[in-house]
């Protein structure tokens, strides 16, 4: 039996990260369990279809916590999935509760719609949420962790190295080492790619060769702004919407990875005495949650970060933070008068907390929003990019008055020039087959021309469902 590979998702777009190996003893690992997010109405039919029978999988290697690429693993288990899933220590805690949230969120979704139709006299057309909260305590039982850089057997024959991908925490990429009557075959997974830059995390680390690699293209055909000014320029959003113009500044960002960022960026500047007295809210529990795993798993950041812990162990919190919980004090926010900072998930603003602050705060002149992070097509938050004059949420049309910011120096993923030195370590005359995933079709273009031209032979934009034998 051929070795092959078959790409279930992130086959031209970002989201749903399910690419499934079938060794040649019929044996098959699955990369990555992700969820499809961003399509409307169609990510829900979607995520019902696996492309595969959750049986036949003898294993899960995940690269990283964040639902599009762990979002289906309860779902996995509860069709009848029972190997193992191998992921690093900290991507282990974060999907505790990511996932959890995830639940939370589809449960109260649904009631809500059930609630709705019936108010309405509509019979529901879902079937139910994709998973329960059980169905997440059930798929947690299978984790085992595996730290970096550990060659561990994961399968007789296959081995796994998880290096550092500085994505976020406990973010990895993949390699596989399978043996075989040809000789053992090296495949290389990218997982997310992070930044070279100089903040938490510590940079992608390099890796052995291999034959085969699988690399994501995010940010394929584009370069970000230089991370240098990245803090100076929040420094400078803070002063003109919260002091000049006595406005909030909502800042949608994801919970796990650029919320810390920022907060981190912000306590910098208090330390500093340069942050302006105005209130700053993180209004999620999640994030709140994610902080903690941030700090439990210090060892994981740059070195200098560390020492900053020795002399200020709370690098996420100052006073004039308030980390807020309950709902009834979110609600809270929208009604209280003044400056202020308001940081809150989803960064896609799909779902969460941030509709809410977004309903009430974009109607107001005196508001910014800043887009700190991607927003995959599809999604609210691409939306709101484009500065449409209004938006409907929540049934309602709301005005557009409040600044539309961006930030992608703050972005999580590599881009072009820096995808290009992840596989700088690579001898491209020794890649046999180079595959891009994770991207649209104009990112995935543009990171394989620039590929071609450092010298990569063999580059592949797999479509979805398509199956290769390599």
């Amino acid at each position: 039996m051929p070795f092959s590979i078959t790409f279930h998702g992130a086959a031209g777009m970002v989201t749903g990260s399910k690419h499934v190996l079938e060794l040649p003893d019929g044996r098959r690992l699955l990369l990555d369990c992700g969820m499809f997010q961003g399509e409307g109405p169609a990510s829900d039919a979607m995520n019902r279809r696996l492309g595969f029978d959750p049986k036949g999988i003898d294993a899960v290697v995940l690269s990283h916590a964040h639902i599009d690429h762990s979002g289906l693993l309860p779902r996995l288990v509860a069709e009848g999935f029972r190997g193992p899933v191998f992921a690093t220590p900290a991507t282990q805690d974060l999907c505790a509760i990511l996932l959890a949230d995830s639940a939370y969120i589809q449960e109260n979704d649904y009631r809500y719609d059930a609630k709705r139709a019936k108010k309405q006299g509509q019979a529901m057309t879902e079937i139910g949420p994709l998973y329960s909260a059980a169905d997440v305590e059930t798929a947690m039982l299978r984790f085992r962790p595996v730290p970096y850089d550990v060659p561990t057997e994961i399968l007789p024959g296959v081995v796994l190295t998880f290096t550092d991908a500085g994505h976020i925490l406990g973010s990895a990429s993949v390699h596989l080492t399978v043996a075989g009557q040809g000789g053992a075959r090296r495949i290389a997974f990218s997982g997310d790619v992070g930044r070279y830059v100089d903040r938490l995390l510590q940079d992608p680390r390099p890796f052995a060769e291999a034959d085969l690699i699988i690399c994501e293209s995010t940010y394929g055909n584009r370069d970000h702004p230089e991370a240098g000014g990245s803090a100076q320029e929040l420094l400078t959003h803070v002063q003109r919407v919260c002091v000049e113009q006595q406005g909030r500044l909502i800042i949608p960002a994801f919970s796990v990875g650029r919320t810390q960022e920022i907060l981190y960026t912000l306590n910098h500047f208090f330390n500093a005495g340069q942050l302006p007295r105005v209130p700053v809210f993180v209004d999620s529990p999640l994030s709140i949650n994610a902080t903690t795993i941030y700090q439990k798993h210090s060892a994981l950041l740059r070195p200098a970060i560390r020492e900053e812990l020795e002399a200020d162990p709370d690098l996420f919190g100052f006073p004039g933070v308030e980390f807020v919980r309950e709902a009834r004090r979110s609600k809270e926010l929208n009604s209280s008068k003044g400056p202020s900072i308001t940081i809150s998930a989803s960064g896609m603003m799909d779902a969460g907390r941030i509709r809410h602050h977004l309903f009430h705060g974009l109607p107001d002149p005196k508001n910014a929003v800043l887009i700190v992070g991607f927003c995959a097509p599809g999604t609210f938050g691409e939306r709101l990019l484009q500065r449409p004059r209004t938006v409907k949420m929540f049934g309602e049309v709301v005005p557009v008055r409040a600044d539309i910011l961006t930030m992608d120096s703050y972005s999580a993923h590599a881009d072009r020039r820096e995808l290009l030195r992840w596989l700088g370590c690579q001898d491209p005359a020794r890649v046999k087959q180079l595959f891009l995933v994770h991207g649209t079709d104009h990112a995935r273009e543009g990171l394989r021309d620039a590929c071609v031209r450092h010298g990569f032979r063999k580059v592949s934009l797999p479509r979805m469902g398509e199956r290769f034998e390599v």
